[in-house]
């Protein structure tokens, strides 16, 4: 078959089913399905379906994108920016808009489809994981993307909160200790209890699962969990940051 035609019968351009073919970008689980039936491969290209998914992320990145999968608990603590997890879309590409050097439109597109994917993974498994997300006040405040981005998202935090498997909680400016200060990381807890400590540095990515250093890192996150708004005077404190949009 065509690429003109297979991109036709998929609703992608011929551009894109080239960089699909070339691995310069990884084609979404719905086109992988459908072009596996359109083209009889018999099932071939959803064995590989897995891999491709991992492949599309850095070295360091891919072990903590396949615990989500599979992890009964996650913690998150952000400083910068809203996780990952918790984005919208147009957040998302404000993001990478801002990136320097900039990124090409088809990195993009790449990515906001890899984020997308991730957050269906986690919100759409059942039975879902507890989550808990902290954050610090500034990363609600910034308008990245600006005022019609930024509303977008505090709603999108306020459904996701009503949740009953995620928290989010806000450390305010008004709070005079945080243990946090160091940078975000994230814990990740399997079904048989192992734990899993994700941080990033510059341009680097780690993943470790060494059991002191994640026991430190799970006693700092009950600090600031403790330090920070409790998740209902959370909630309220981003309605109030709505209000004032």
């Amino acid at each position: 078959m065509e690429r003109e035609e297979l991109g036709r019968r998929l609703g992608y351009s011929v551009s894109t089913i080239a960089s699909f073919e070339q691995g310069r970008r990884i084609p979404p689980p719905r086109a992988i399905e459908q072009s596996d039936g359109l083209l009889g491969a018999d099932g071939l290209l959803t064995v590989w379906q897995g891999q491709l998914e991992r492949a599309q992320y850095p070295a360091g990145f891919q072990g903590l994108v396949e615990l989500e999968r599979t992890a009964i608990e996650l913690l998150h603590y952000e400083k910068f920016v809203i996780s990952g997890l918790l984005q919208t879309e147009e957040y998302m590409r404000a993001l990478l808009a801002m990136r320097r050097p900039l990124l090409d439109q088809e990195t993009i597109e790449q990515r906001v489809t890899d984020r997308l994917a991730r957050q269906k993974v986690m919100f759409g498994r059942r039975p879902e994981p507890l989550n808990s997300f902290i954050m610090d006040e500034a990363v609600l405040r910034q308008r990245y993307g600006g005022e019609k981005v930024l509303r977008g998202q505090l709603e999108q935090l306020l459904l996701l909160g009503h949740e009953p498997h995620t928290d989010i909680q806000i450390m305010p400016f008004t709070c005079e200790d945080n243990a946090g200060v160091s940078g975000p990381f994230t814990i990740a807890t399997r079904k048989d209890g192992k734990q899993f400590l994700y941080f990033e540095a510059t341009h680097q990515m780690s993943l470790m699962a060494e059991p002191g250093q994640v026991t430190v890192a799970a006693v700092r996150f009950g600090v600031i969990r403790s330090q920070a708004l409790s998740p209902r005077e959370s909630l309220e404190f981003i309605e109030k940051l709505l209000g004032e949009l």
